[in-house]
């Protein structure tokens, strides 16, 4: 009997925005690393989150979705993931159960068409259509792209989740473990932190006001002799009338947002978090070269 290989290798999960990308990679690692909200654009820069087992390593980049960009903040995001593509063994692309291909669907396969990776095809949210209706969506979609396999999935519930992986791994080339087994992320603590806010502003607030944020992280420090972290953070917006909406009357919505906050800090960092939070407005933030390097986005992916 031959002894199976071990495989490793990196996977990208692409798709239109808010389409379950970031909720998949949750339940694939199996552990809450990157921000969910229920609008669109709310992954800004790539997470690398590890999965590992006696198999072999999955290190998987979610990407911000593809999408016609409006300006500086959309520019990055796309390059950011169209890049990608090229530089992973798999491509995940997430689509919804749907047998309408729309313009978004028909840009995304035109990026695909100019790579050799292989793509698997994952239609999440099965959960929310009838089973037999499945395999219509499967016919619509294998018509426009030659897939390497498509898997139907719930990202929600974790349906066919164990079968995306064994699919993943039989496509990933024989290679080393990159990580340690426990590893499962790269992203620092301050980062993952700011992501945090910035998710509970995005599900907090209304609708016009959440693209146009950012969270800064001033101070992350550790009390001596305590299982206590004082934490300093600055949500960044466009206007003035935005910062009166995010600290509410009589500063209840910043409260708000900094109590849900708090709590996942808690979980995540295993002790207790002392939150202090500001709101600045810097007009325009989201066209400047300047303060989107110092909010965290990389020139070079610009």
């Amino acid at each position: 009997m031959t002894e199976n290989k071990y495989k490793s290798g990196f996977v990208t999960l692409i798709g239109r925005p808010n389409v379950g990308k970031s909720t998949l990679m949750n339940q694939l690692i199996g552990q809450k690393i990157a921000i969910t909200s229920d609008k669109p654009q709310t992954t800004r820069n790539r997470i690398q989150t590890v999965y590992t087992d006696d198999r072999g390593q999955i290190i998987f980049l979610d990407t911000p979705g593809i999408h016609k960009a409006k300006n500086k903040l959309g520019d990055y995001m796309v390059s950011v993931a169209e890049r990608t593509l090229n530089e992973v063994d798999v491509i995940l692309w997430l689509v919804e159960p749907s047998t309408f291909i729309g313009a978004g669907e028909k840009y995304i396969v035109e990026q695909l068409q100019k790579v050799k990776t292989p793509v698997i095809l994952v239609i999440n949210k099965v959960d929310t259509v009838k089973k037999e209706e499945i395999l219509k969506f499967i016919d619509t979609y294998k018509d426009i792209y030659n897939f390497t396999e498509i898997v139907p999935v719930s990202a929600l519930k974790g349906d066919n989740t164990d079968l995306l992986l064994d699919t993943i791994l039989k496509h990933l080339p024989e290679g080393p473990q990159y990580y340690d087994e426990d590893t499962i992320t790269d992203q620092p603590e301050r980062q993952i932190v700011a992501e945090l806010i910035r998710e509970k502003s995005l599900r907090l607030l209304k609708d016009e006001i959440p693209h146009g944020i950012a969270v800064v992280i001033d101070r992350m420090k550790d009390r001596p002799g305590s299982d206590i972290i004082d934490i300093d953070a600055t949500i960044v917006c466009e206007r003035d009338s935005h910062k009166g909406i995010i600290i509410g009357k009589k500063g209840e919505m910043l409260k708000r947002i900094g109590t849900q906050s708090r709590q996942e800090m808690e979980n995540l960092l295993d002790m207790k978090v002392n939150l202090k939070l500001w709101v600045k407005v810097r007009k325009d933030w989201r066209d400047s070269d300047l303060f989107l390097s110092n909010y965290g986005y990389n020139k070079r992916d610009m």
